[in-house]
């Protein structure tokens, strides 16, 4: 490719160094990184040095300045998904965003007005979506096997497993703990395979019962003045085609199992269970085409996130519509702010 695409990247933690920097560095035939943004400037010097790149910020809005940009990563805390994205719409840059889209969903429809506007392209980092069974499992559903789906499951649960690091125990940061962090991952998935149903009424709960009297983690330790959102959250939504799912996560929860994260879903032709690390399994009615205990193996090459930035990449390239859409990442907000809105009100949150 002559003229490779410009990337600029907007937070250097680990995310961006996890996911997205690699994601970018195994397509060096596309796509070039330019420009790293981190409010904690060592950092950003660090890795640039690493990468050999030499504009280094500590304020985004200068790093959009550089017209060369194409792409722009926001790999931030979820308080500054919103405003740094809407900011590099408005410069004319394609973005991808880490979950969840935002904070609220009210800062989410603020990204949609932007993105709108802009005419360029915007996707959230929904990863699981790209995952090689998830593919197979959508394929079937595509192609009418499994009829209607009239119920489903999201669940991301640990045992113990509280991310104490950065600031996923702010609330006023993060916006939420585990349905905000690992919860987002599970239900967007969920609404994928089911179909984007509209959600109309949520009935939810949320908990901090372990994590903030200072309970065993399997992470790093923690300070429990410090924990400040909740460490389980349960959602009952009713869609307005009449479906129905459910939503279970936490970080800390007196559970069987160390994790579990997955999906299941139930249609009136199939149904299909994938907790991952576990065979996907999918059953029919007669058990004469898709025995029960069918196994689509896992694909071992690459991983979900190498995946996403290089059909995020291309989609760049070609003008083409991404995988995972603004709105419907938007519908996954609107979700999680009606758990928690229920949990408040104590009653059930009809989604506008």
């Amino acid at each position: 490719m002559a003229n490779k695409l410009k990337v600029g990247i907007i937070g250097v933690g680990g995310i961006a160094k996890g996911a997205h920097i690699p994601g970018y560095l195994r397509l060096n035939d596309k796509v070039e990184i330019v420009a790293l943004c981190d409010i904690i400037e060592e950092r950003a010097k660090k890795k640039a040095n690493e990468l050999g790149v030499t504009k280094v910020f500590t304020d985004y809005n200068e790093m959009l300045e550089m017209k060369e940009i194409d792409i722009i990563s926001v790999c931030t805390p979820n308080y500054a998904h919103a405003p740094a994205t809407i900011a590099a719409l408005n410069a004319g840059k394609n973005v991808i965003c880490e979950k969840p889209m935002a904070k609220n969903a009210k800062e989410a429809e603020e990204m949609v007005k932007a993105y709108k506007k802009s005419g360029k392209i915007l996707t959230v980092g929904y990863q699981w979506r790209f995952d090689p069974d998830i593919q197979a499992l959508k394929s079937h559903i595509d192609a009418g096997e499994f009829g209607d789906i009239y119920f489903a499951k999201a669940i991301a649960t640990r045992r113990r497993g509280i991310p104490a690091w950065g600031d996923f125990l702010n609330m006023e940061k993060q916006g939420g703990g585990p349905l905000v962090d690992i919860g987002t991952h599970a239900l967007d998935l969920t609404l994928y395979l089911m179909g984007h149903p509209e959600p109309d009424t949520v009935l939810g709960s949320s908990y901090t019962k372990l994590a903030d009297k200072g309970c065993l983690n399997n992470f790093r330790d923690y300070d429990p003045k410090d924990y400040q959102v909740e460490d389980a959250a349960f959602g009952f939504v009713k869609m307005k085609n009449g479906a129905t799912l459910s939503v279970e996560t936490s970080w800390a929860m007196n559970l069987m199992d160390d994790e579990i994260f997955g999906t299941e879903v139930y249609g009136s032709g199939a149904g299909a269970r994938f907790h991952w690390g576990k065979p996907l399994t999918i059953v029919n009615e007669s058990h004469d085409r898709i025995n029960m205990n069918q196994i689509i193996r896992r694909d071992k090459i690459g991983n979900n996130y190498n995946a996403e930035i290089e059909h995020f990449v291309n989609c760049v390239i070609e003008g083409k519509e991404p995988l995972v859409k603004p709105e419907e990442a938007l519908r996954v907000v609107k979700i999680q702010d009606a758990i928690y809105n229920s949990q408040k009100t104590g009653a059930a949150v009809k989604i506008k």
